[in-house]
């Protein structure tokens, strides 16, 4: 019995919505925040990328620093601040105090002018507060003493007061960062090398000018929290402690007051070339705060989902079906010949019937198929034996046709007349030679194209070899080379006529690549069953990567191919097949002094 398709894919579509509410739901719980933390840093350094680029040297003064500031946090919601090499905040002439200082013993302090950047001590709003401890003594023509420690060979101020007996009481002012730092070192070092490594310093002096900002300026100082951190990265800048990595950029995190905070710290160079860094610092707490509003919106979002799942799904349900795309796939690989997946049949509906008459289409395509090729393939082979079978008999022709050449020059130029008789019978003997051997040829493409069959005989091997060598005395005697035989009588089982259009290969292949007056060597060697036939040359051996690819059709050492030292290059290629007709193993290998073909002949039983 049928079942609904319907029903099967509205439950299966509604299901999956859920599930993917679920996976965003909560991926979004999970995932939310360090994905906003890692678009945030992202954003920022962007944008400290185009800032030092652009906007950074536009400023010339305090007021044009303030209004990139301002613009910076208003595109980046992040505070941004530019310091000198020292950590120093830079275009601050409008919140400093210059002193005038008194002679001194030291060149460095002596009728010296020092400025003094006033946001490292006091608050801006305290000075618009009326401050009854400020305005008796911050102001021009007043006396102030000053210590600090020579850091780098420079001074840094610590602790200012209006004389000197009033430097450790609680109406000083101090660089409380630059305080809290000292106390930490000291505490980690001995305090001998310290005071060597950093001397102390007590100058004192008039002060000649005070400046605060107004207007717009202010709010550049009243961001205590951007100042505190500033004046930390100064006092470990100053120290040694803010180790620089290979990365211009660093970024730190930081807590304060339950608030998480990342501060960028960016090397540059300012546009005198001087080292200058970036310093920015960005509040990570609307991610919290947007984490937990998603958390209780997702309540109305989960009911409204709910209610478009279920009208979606049911839509779907009748539209888009997993064994239709599956039957869709299927088909395109068929249309590309591809027949090798079949479409599961799991359920007895009209999608079912279906797949299982494309599976039967497959099946019989692919069968069709399959027979086609085997007969293509088959019809291919027919014509590679073809091609193989005329240069077979081309190659094997020559031999023949030369000696009947030969035969016919030597009658008529009248030489040995009295041997007319064995001329002819000579001449007789090849053409005889060459039908045979044509007879023969048709066999053997018989055999490559997987029809033919070896006719097996007994014969005496050392009797096929000696009528060889008779034969090819002639071109023995040319080369007037050194002819060995060291034969038995030995008979064997196979056919007579293969075998020795094998040897005359080997053989003819010896004489060929032998040097003149060299030797050659005819052996046979009895092992158990079998004897193995070698034939040794003496002379240049064979390149030990070209000792398999001789066998190969029309391959040959030289490049030159000259029939008068390669041959043709299908005789090892015509005995090979002989010799795996036979089934027996055969070789070549180099010698010490040349090179050795063998092959093996099985005795008569």
């Amino acid at each position: 019995m049928k079942q609904g398709i319907v029903l099967k894919l509205f439950l299966l579509t509604t299901g999956l919505c859920l599930f993917i509410l679920a996976v965003i739901f909560t991926g979004q719980t999970v995932f939310f925040k360090q994905f906003y933390v890692h678009q945030k840093v992202k954003d920022v350094n962007a944008a400290l990328q185009t800032y030092e680029h652009s906007d950074l040297n536009r400023a010339a003064n305090a007021q044009e620093m303030v209004k990139i500031e301002q613009d910076f946090y208003q595109k980046n919601n992040t505070w941004i601040a530019t310091l000198d090499a020292r950590g120093n905040l830079k275009y601050t002439e409008d919140y400093i105090m210059e002193i005038k200082l008194e002679h001194s013993d030291d060149a460095m302090f002596s009728n010296k002018t020092l400025i003094v950047p006033l946001y490292s001590f006091i608050n801006v709003e305290d000075f618009s507060s009326n401050n009854p401890f400020l305005t008796p003594w911050i102001k021009e023509g007043e006396e102030i003493a000053m210590e600090g420690l020579i850091m780098n060979g420079q001074p840094v101020i610590q602790r200012m007061a209006m004389h000197a007996y009033n430097l450790r009481e609680e109406n000083q002012l101090e660089n409380r960062q630059m305080v809290n730092k000292e106390g930490e070192v000291v505490d980690r070092t001995n305090v001998i090398q310290y005071r060597e490594k950093y001397p102390t310093f007590l100058v004192k002096g008039t002060i000649t000018k005070v400046r605060i900002p107004e207007g717009a300026g202010v709010s550049r100082y009243s961001n205590h929290l951007l100042l505190e951190r500033i004046k930390a990265f100064q006092a470990d800048l100053l120290y040694g402690d803010w180790q620089e990595s290979n990365n211009a950029n660093q970024i730190v995190d930081y807590e304060e007051n339950h608030v998480d905070y990342k501060i960028f710290v960016d090397r540059i160079q300012d546009r005198d070339g001087n080292p200058a860094y970036l310093f920015a610092m960005t509040s990570l707490q609307p991610v919290n705060e947007a984490a937990g509003m998603i958390k209780e919106y997702y309540v109305y979002i989960i009911i409204a989902t709910l209610l478009l799942v279920v009208l979606a799904s049911f839509y779907y349900s009748r539209q888009i079906t997993r064994p239709l795309l599956r039957i869709n796939r299927t088909t395109r690989q068929m249309a590309d010949l591809d027949f090798s997946e079949k479409i599961p049949i799991t359920t007895k509906d009209e999608i079912g019937d279906l797949s299982r008459n494309i599976n039967e289409l497959s099946e019989r395509l692919h069968s069709h198929i399959l027979r086609l090729e085997q007969d293509i393939e088959k019809e291919k082979q027919l014509e590679n034996t073809r091609k193989e079978f005329i240069s077979g008999v081309s190659h094997e022709l020559k031999t023949p046709l030369s000696v009947i050449q030969s035969c016919l020059a030597i009658m008529k130029d009248g030489v040995a007349s009295h041997k007319r008789d064995y001329y002819f019978k000579a001449m007789e003997d090849e053409v005889k030679r060459m039908d045979l051997l044509i007879v023969d040829m048709l066999e053997l493409a018989k055999y490559e194209s997987g029809t033919y069959t070896m006719d097996m005989d007994s014969f005496y091997i050392d009797a096929v070899i000696e009528r060889v060598c008779a034969k090819l005395a002639a071109d023995i005697e040319a080369k007037q080379l050194h002819f060995d035989m060291s034969l038995k009588p030995v008979e064997v089982f196979a056919n007579e006529r293969r075998i020795e259009q094998v040897v005359v290969n080997f053989l003819g292949n010896a004489i060929r690549y032998t040097p003149e007056q060299e030797s050659i060597l005819v052996s046979m060697l009895q092992d158990g069953d079998t004897v193995k036939v070698c034939i040794e040359n003496k002379g240049a051996s064979i390149p030990g990567e070209q000792l398999e690819k001789i066998w190969d059709r029309f391959y040959r050492g030289e490049p030159s191919r000259k029939r008068s030292t390669g041959g043709t290059g299908l005789g090892l290629a015509i005995s090979k097949k002989i010799l795996d007709m036979h089934g027996v193993p055969y070789g070549v290998t180099n010698t010490p002094n040349g090179v050795l073909f063998y092959f093996h002949l099985n005795k008569k039983a």
